[in-house]
């Protein structure tokens, strides 16, 4: 009988977490194993296979040299653990996935920095969030996300109003929109991919484009 993988994924620490349950739903499709980590779900490494950290709220500015501002949302119980686990996963060397806030995250922990509100550099796409794929974004050639989608054009979504500024260590932009914003990093000597988007709430794979 085959094993079936069990994957470590991060979020909020809430009963009724939307992000939590779709990625879990996935993962169940998939033929994998969720295993939910917050401060309120522990879980140990060594039973993990893989780690995805998901999306949320702003990261603390003070982990990249950011500047600090009281309207931002931050939750610094979640960053620490999550950053934690991160480190965890790259001294193990196991797949690691970020969403959104967890792409930027890994990010961070590599090194790299933030532009903390990208509303000024939008000029020919939307800041709207929405859950539906209507931001388009190319993908590198020879890239490990194009060869996934086996596509260099693809539609996403969007619900984020920050993203990576400078990659970290051994990363690599592989994904951008029509304003150059990164949308995409990832490491193949590290096992790493960083989306931008939302991919657990888009369960159906397009085959139009």
């Amino acid at each position: 009988m085959v094993k079936r993988p069990r994957i470590g994924v991060s979020g909020n620490a809430k009963r009724w977490s939307p992000s939590w349950w779709c990625t879990a739903l996935a993962l169940r499709l998939a033929g994998a194993i969720p295993a939910r980590i917050s401060v309120r779900h522990s879980q140990n490494i060594e039973f993990i296979d893989a780690l995805i950290v998901g999306g949320g709220d702003d990261i603390n500015p003070e982990y990249y040299e950011g500047e600090i501002n009281n309207k931002d949302k931050i939750d610094i119980k979640r960053d620490q653990l999550e950053i934690d686990w991160i480190k965890k996963a790259l001294n193990k060397t196991i797949p690691l996935i970020g969403i959104c806030r967890g792409a930027q995250l890994i990010n961070v922990v590599l090194g790299g920095s933030l532009f903390q509100d990208i509303r000024s550099l939008r000029q020919h796409t939307y800041n709207r969030p929405g859950l539906f794929p209507t931001k388009h974004v190319q993908v590198l050639k020879g890239s490990l996300l194009a060869s996934i989608f086996n596509k260099r054009h693809l539609r996403v979504n969007s619900l984020h109003h920050q993203s990576i500024r400078i990659t970290g260590a051994k990363l690599k932009v592989v994904g951008w929109d029509l304003d150059n914003i990164t949308q995409a990093v990832e490491s193949k000597e590290d096992k790493i991919i960083g989306l931008q988007w939302h991919p657990e709430y888009l369960p159906k794979k397009e085959d139009d484009e």
